[in-house]
């Protein structure tokens, strides 16, 4: 059998699936031709312009591992917020947390009992000591930065090629195909020059991270421990061990962002995986959809930063939020930590997700396709490349947009709703062995409208 893409069938067969969203879609059409008028580009987020179908499906209902639009078909989500809903939508626990402190207050920028049981709910989980909080993992990666430049004095961070740690000015850099670092594709209209505040390697290329510690400016590398916005790349063997070590030798803090990798269990990779890191921050799935981050760090840390600090002048340093650690926010917190993103929950998703993997693989297997399926915890993706990417180059370089809109837009016109631009899968505590089943099935279907 040929393996190998056929062009032109692809763009017809794209085109057709279009078609058929435009014709089961007609009520959501509508509202986006409506939501032009007052929304730019017809959205509420900028981003959302992307969407396989040309406009984007509008949302009716949502609740545990599924949701129905405004035209009354129901999906299977595995996007899940892109793990902003990893609990599941409108898990009962949170949502009644939510509506008791509701009754109570929503926020009033004083400190609440709960946040107490939060901190140390976080000590436990992730071993560090002190924890402040956000709304988002954006401003958490903002503010950290911040104290670490203000500590070490350095200029500098690190991130590495192809990273995605939100909105972060600081990590907006990639390296061109010579090596060399550039303002990433699209950036848009910068603060400065990110070559100014960054430095940029290749995840898991150890003499990169040494070569670029040594000069001593660098405050702080800010890393995911596993990346993952560019498909999932897991770090080889003794990568976390070196980069701890070249880290500590060169007085650079380590950051580790949770934010996607907290997939891998209570206590994310870091956990998982015994990492010892100077700072970790995380968001999303946090407080069950509500907005909310966290950001914690080392006892050495916090009294480096509080001799520095100075009070007077705290709440205009630039690490704050009116908003931030909010009481709605902290009792849907611990509601969800508490009853929600536990061990059991863990187990169970992780084990459904090795099934969604396998389905994924023996398809792979019986097309004989170049194409492989990568996971963590309870996260899947597939890539259209053969070999497992080594680090966000290479991911980079093999990425196929009308094939991803294809197998996206697939996937959506039979009830499946995938991450976005890059197949990704998260399992929820509501997903069953029959949505798994139904994903296989689809997936074997759109595969053979390309090659059978």
């Amino acid at each position: 059998m040929n393996n190998t893409i056929d062009r032109s069938k692809l763009e017809k067969l794209l085109k057709q699936e279009e078609e058929l969203f435009h014709k089961n879609h007609p009520r959501s059409y509508e509202l986006y031709q409506r939501a032009r008028k007052s929304l730019h580009g017809g959205v509420p987020m900028l981003w959302m312009i992307r969407w396989a179908g040309s406009f984007p499906v509008f949302v009716k209902e949502a609740r545990g591992a599924h949701f129905t639009d405004v035209d009354g078909n129901d999906y299977i989500d595995f996007c899940l917020g892109d793990t902003g809903a990893m609990t599941g939508h409108a898990p009962e626990a949170t949502v009644k947390a939510i509506n008791a402190q509701i009754q109570k207050g929503i926020t009033l920028m004083l400190p609440y009992e709960d946040v107490i049981w939060v901190g140390e709910e976080l000590q436990r989980r992730f071993k560090l000591p002190y924890w402040q909080f956000a709304l988002t993992a954006t401003d958490a990666n903002r503010f950290v930065l911040r104290m670490a430049r203000l500590i070490t004095g350095r200029p500098k961070v690190l991130v590495f090629n192809y990273c995605y740690h939100g909105s972060v000015d600081e990590t907006f850099i990639t390296l061109d195909e010579e090596g060399t670092p550039i303002s990433r594709p699209n950036n848009m209209g910068p603060q400065i020059d990110p070559r100014e505040t960054t430095k940029v390697i290749e995840f898991n290329d150890i003499a990169a991270l040494e070569t670029a510690l040594s000069a001593g400016d660098v405050a702080a590398v800010l890393a995911e421990p596993a990346m993952t916005n560019i498909g999932i790349i897991h770090p080889d063997p003794g990568y976390h061990e070196a980069l701890r070590a070249i880290t500590r030798k060169y007085g650079t803090y380590l950051i580790i962002d949770e934010t996607h990798t907290i997939c891998a269990g209570p206590g994310g990779y870091t956990a998982s995986f015994g990492l010892q890191p100077d700072f970790l921050t995380l968001g999303k799935p946090l407080a069950g959809g509500v907005p909310a981050a966290i950001y914690g760090f080392t006892e050495e840390v916090s009294q480096a930063f509080t001799n520095k600090l100075a009070l007077d002048d705290a709440d205009v340093g630039g690490i704050g939020g009116t908003l931030a650690g909010n009481a709605l926010s902290i009792a849907a917190m611990k509601a969800t930590l508490q009853n929600v993103l536990t061990e059991e929950f863990y187990s169970k998703a992780t084990a459904l997700q090795e099934k969604f993997t396998e389905g994924v693989q023996s398809v792979i297997k019986e097309f004989n396709l170049p194409w492989i399926v990568k996971q963590l915890g309870n996260r899947s993706e597939y890539w259209f490349r053969p070999n497992p990417p080594k680090n966000g180059g290479e991911a980079h370089a093999a990425v196929d947009p009308e094939l991803d809109r294809y197998m996206h837009l697939y996937a959506l016109n039979r009830g499946i709703l995938m991450t976005p631009f890059h197949n990704m899968a998260l399992i929820s505590p509501e997903t069953s062995q029959a949505d798994v089943d139904h994903h296989t099935k689809v997936f074997r279907e759109a595969v053979a409208s390309l090659f059978v």
